[in-house]
């Protein structure tokens, strides 16, 4: 299995990629079980009737995680991605890059208060992301550069040197 380069956001707004795929991993395994868990409450609160698998998966995921829009470009170097991450600071987010594969997570909470006479109000909000990107070129995991500025992730993805081809001369035995 080829080695993972994990992107850590600093709060200097650059990305320093690390080697760090169990953090990627146990935030990825945290959503995915939150999902799950979430997927089977609306499953038992439907009578537990099966053939909705599908359907319950895809609500307890909408109700959990929120889209991440993504616009990638293409030139003959490098890759280029910007994913809209509004309100998630450099802490928040953990981009893990393969060769052929984009993987960005985050997660954040908020608190609000609010104080009257007697009375304090307080609420609490969880947004988390997912998304997994399949990329069209193999890249240089050791030359990605990324940037947060006004809740615009950009990763500029250098493409991996193509393969030399090498003539390979047959020979009668």
């Amino acid at each position: 299995m080829a080695a993972q380069s994990v992107a850590v956001i600093q709060p200097k707004k650059e990305v320093e990629l690390a080697k760090k795929e169990g953090d990627f991993f146990q935030r990825f395994q945290r959503a995915y079980d939150s999902i799950a868990r979430r997927a089977f409450e609306i499953f038992d609160g439907n009578g537990r009737l099966f053939g909705n698998d599908l359907h319950d998966w895809f609500q307890a995921e909408s109700e959990l995680l929120h889209p991440l829009h993504v616009e990638m470009t293409d030139s003959d170097e490098s890759l280029n991605v910007q994913a809209e991450v509004p309100g998630f600071g450099p802490k928040d987010l953990a981009i893990s890059v393969e060769p052929h594969r984009l993987m960005i997570t985050g997660k954040r909470e908020t608190k609000e208060e609010q104080k009257t006479k007697k009375n304090v109000y307080k609420e609490r909000c969880s947004d988390e992301i997912l998304r997994v990107v399949e990329l069209p070129a193999e890249i240089n995991t050791d030359k990605v550069k990324a940037t947060l500025e006004n809740g615009i992730l950009s990763l500029e993805m250098l493409k991996a040197a193509p393969a030399k081809k090498i003539a390979v001369e047959t020979k009668v035995a």
